[in-house]
């Protein structure tokens, strides 16, 4: 419960403004997990909001259920493949970004390691990916290839 008698630009109230905190949940777990529950449920919408966005899954392409369930299905698997990189890629700091990171956006792993400027060549009878050496992303991407292959 929370009780104010002065407002946000300094008012006084002549009636005290009074605020509950009311959490309806049937698990049985005691109060103080549920409130952490609810206070981290911001967390789980940022994935979710993700997921829609990045991922352009905001509207399923087909009337069939099926079909959208399966596309459901393959979205949330590059999205995990995804988040898999943005994870090993926070291992080490060597990215070119200035702040240290948690966690590193969808779109961030999209723009700077998947979308990376480079050619397939084929010398010597052997297919190879060229990328520029002045990449400032190329060591992290030559150690994400590292750890993934």
């Amino acid at each position: 419960m929370t009780e104010r008698t002065i407002s946000r630009d300094g008012q006084i109230f002549l009636i005290p403004e009074y605020e509950f905190e009311t959490y309806w949940t049937d698990l049985e777990v005691p109060p103080h997990v549920v409130i952490s529950l609810y206070h981290n449920h911001g967390t789980c919408e940022q994935f979710h909001s993700e997921i829609k966005s990045e991922l352009d899954l905001e509207r399923l392409p087909s009337g069939k259920y099926e079909t959208n369930g399966l596309v459901l299905h393959f979205g949330v698997f590059a999205y995990n493949l995804l988040r898999l990189i943005g994870q090993e890629s926070l291992k080490k700091q060597d990215t070119p970004l200035k702040k240290k990171t948690t966690r590193r956006r969808i779109r961030t792993v999209i723009q700077n390691m998947i979308t990376l400027a480079s050619k397939l060549v084929f010398r010597g009878r052997q297919w190879k990916l060229k990328v520029a050496e002045t990449n400032k992303w190329l060591p992290v991407f030559t150690r994400l290839y590292q750890a993934f292959y």
